[in-house]
């Protein structure tokens, strides 16, 4: 796995005396989607808001889009690693569970938003970059709606278009679909398929099998705070490991 867009080693992050991430060591290469699957409390979504520092963690080595941020004893950053922060932010978008769209803008302000105070692009070309971004997630007629008026599937379709509007590199998901309904699922999924087949670098933190089974390149399964398995789907799917299998059962 030559020049992956993540690459982790060493990873580490406690709350008080809990374990969450044990010495985490993961590599993502360009254009694959990887599906983390494990029981709650297995540190899945620490590992995935440490990839960005939105999760401090406590020690170990990650470079996410060619940004080196090295963790010190304690979590301490040192001036470079913190400048590397910033950079690696421009590059990644996350896709939260709770949508956290702007109430107060519509669809379309709230995907055009960061290109004009973040990317300071005029007005005018962040609206119609915004327009095609929610007519390729099957929202164009919903660009003057408010996130009120919107189902939990399109409010997530929004915040999936927010997130191509920076433009990333590569795109976290955590837990994506876990506050919608099965058929609000399928919207949702539909659009992570299409992007998955466009060569987006995805990491995909979900309990949904089925997406895992067809869209995944590679399945990272975790339990307390360990890797346990980092194989391709067919393997996964029928592993002989136990505990592999007593989750699959549950699901």
């Amino acid at each position: 796995m030559s020049n992956p867009k993540i690459s982790v080693s060493g990873l580490r992050k406690s709350f008080g005396s809990l374990n969450v991430l044990q010495h985490i060591d993961l590599k993502v290469n360009s254009g694959e989607v990887v599906v983390v699957l494990g029981p709650s409390g297995s540190g899945k979504t620490t590992l995935l808001r440490s990839l960005n520092l939105l999760e401090k963690p406590d020690g170990g080595r990650l470079e996410v889009c060619g940004h080196r941020v090295e963790v010190g004893v304690g979590g301490k950053l040192d001036s470079e690693s913190k400048r590397q922060v910033k950079l690696l932010r421009r590059k990644t978008a996350m896709v939260f569970q709770s949508f956290n769209l702007f109430p107060h803008m519509t669809a379309l302000q709230n995907v055009a938003e960061g290109l004009i105070s973040i990317k300071k692009i005029a007005k005018a070309e962040a609206y119609e970059r915004a327009r095609t971004l929610l007519a390729k997630v099957g929202l164009e007629t919903k660009e003057q709606s408010y996130p009120a008026k919107l189902s939990g599937g399109q409010k997530q379709r929004v915040a999936i278009a927010r997130g191509l509007a920076m433009e990333p590199e590569v795109i976290f998901f955590d837990e994506p679909t876990s506050a919608l309904d099965p058929e609000l699922r399928d919207e949702v999924l539909s659009v992570m398929r299409s992007l998955a087949s466009s060569g987006m670098t995805m990491l995909v933190v979900t309990h949904e099998l089925r997406f895992a089974r067809e869209a995944a390149d590679r399945i990272v399964f975790m339990e307390h705070g360990v890797v346990v398995a980092d194989e391709p789907p067919e393997s996964f799917f029928n592993s002989p490991n136990e505990r592999i299998h007593k989750f699959l059962c549950r699901y």
